[in-house]
């Protein structure tokens, strides 16, 4: 048998990833629904629906600075079947040019105005954004279309019928669904609550995320690495991905392979935590004590946790289950950091987004014609960091980055994952593939 031959046999034994995400996320359920305060809802996802109990605008109002009138009245002193177009602007008035409308200024009205008034014919108010509209008024004239005055205004340029004006309801309807459950709240979002009267929300918290990097052979950031070493980069950058995606995110720090110390700091973790993360020690090698000690059942204090191997590269190993005596979920990921930066994405962070209730779980994903040719793993389903581009006229190109999906350089400058199938062994320049878009801040 070939090389190529033992590769794909193999790789038939592993597990699909779709197969293995379905059986994960539908042993997940969203954390129980919260009633907060508006100020405390920004971050989360919503738990149900929400309807505006009120119309915004509240009442008739004016958009701008300038002058409240009937639009009948400017057209008329234009002269009959007068039509509005960009009219001439202050200075009007000379020969062969419309003279300019006047009008009796009978009062001011600010946004804390809350006297009912209404308009006679050939009179104004003068209005601040915001400021109620009098009951008859259909047009706001702005400032600096007119000479500003104080008891008559004269009007040069005039607007067409409705300008400057904000009617009720106009934006949002009493009853109007405002966001539906599994929305973010964003601060626009806050804001068009807040402006229907909504003071509290029903919401999924955020979900409390710890992570425990394991080895013997860690030490902490801030020196180098010498031989036997490994810097602890894992827990860092795990605990900087779940808090981007929303999570409560604690980094417990550096485990060593002790049974004892091991089952003692989950048993620890599981009272302030909805998820825990473990990285490092998922394989079947003599070190790899993660999946010694958490793939048997010890009573309450740890397991049991299934280790899968997937068909996924980079990072076959990954491992899914409960701990503790209140069965906290905990995903295992591979202790390479380009692995388990992938495996965060593919695994816990489709798992996060379900606890907090957020739709969709999984990244965007868009169709891109690729630039350079590449080559795959045969039956793994691949992860490459790329840089994704608008073309000119619509889609998007892929650029592959340095390195391959193992590289923190490339996975730094990325803002997309390659996504090569099981069967993809090489993939042409030219050709369309799948591409993970990731929401970068750049």
């Amino acid at each position: 048998m070939t090389a190529t031959a033992d590769a794909e046999a193999a790789a038939n034994e592993l597990t699909p990833l779709a197969d293995y995400l379905g059986s994960v996320l539908r042993r997940l359920r969203a954390l129980p629904p919260l009633d907060l305060d508006l100020t405390q809802a920004h971050g989360n996802t919503l738990a149900e629906d929400v309807l505006a109990p009120h119309a915004f605008p509240a009442f008739d109002q004016a958009a701008i600075d300038g002058y409240a009138a009937r639009w009948e009245d400017l057209a008329l002193a234009r002269g009959a079947g007068y039509a509005p177009a960009a009219g001439p602007l202050p200075g009007a008035g000379r020969t062969g040019e419309p003279r300019p409308v006047r009008l009796n200024v009978v009062g001011d009205l600010g946004a804390a105005s809350w006297r009912p008034v209404r308009l006679t014919p050939g009179a104004c108010f003068s209005v601040a954004a915001g400021s109620p509209l009098p009951s008859t008024a259909d047009v706001v004239v702005p400032v600096e279309w007119t000479d500003q005055g104080m008891a008559a205004v004269e009007i040069y340029r005039i607007p067409k019928r409705g300008y400057g004006v904000r009617r009720a309801g106009e934006e949002v309807a009493a009853g109007e669904l405002l966001a539906r459950a599994g929305t973010y709240v964003s601060p626009a979002l806050v804001a068009i609550f807040a402006a229907t009267g909504i003071g509290h929300v029903v919401v999924r918290p955020s979900p409390r995320v710890v992570i425990v990097a394991t080895g013997d052979e860690l030490v902490d950031v801030g020196r180098a690495s010498q031989p036997g070493q490994v810097v602890d980069t894992n827990s860092h950058a795990l605990t900087a991905a779940a808090a981007e995606v929303g999570a409560l995110a604690y980094r417990v720090g550096i485990c060593d392979d002790d049974p004892e110390g091991l089952r003692g700091l989950l048993e620890d973790q599981t009272l302030r935590a909805d998820l825990i993360i473990t990285t490092g020690g998922t394989g079947t090698g003599p070190g790899d004590m993660v999946r010694r000690i958490l793939s048997r059942r010890e009573g309450s204090r740890a397991g049991p946790v299934t280790f899968t191997e997937v068909a996924l590269y980079p990072g076959t190993a990954l491992g899914f289950g409960t701990v503790g005596a209140e069965e906290v979920p905990v995903v295992c990921l591979p202790g390479d950091p380009g692995a388990a930066l992938i495996g965060f994405e593919v695994l816990a962070r489709p798992a996060i987004q379900l606890l907090a209730g957020a739709e969709p779980v999984f990244r965007p994903s868009a169709r891109a014609h690729l630039l350079e040719t590449v080559s795959s793993p045969a039956g793994l389903r691949e992860f490459r960091p790329a840089h994704v581009a608008e073309r000119r006229g619509g889609g998007y190109t892929v650029q592959p980055l340095r390195g391959g999906p193992y590289t923190l350089s490339g996975l730094a400058d990325a803002n997309g994952l390659l996504v090569l199938g099981e069967r993809v062994t090489t993939a042409a320049a030219g050709s369309t593939v799948d591409v993970l878009l990731l929401d970068r801040r750049r």
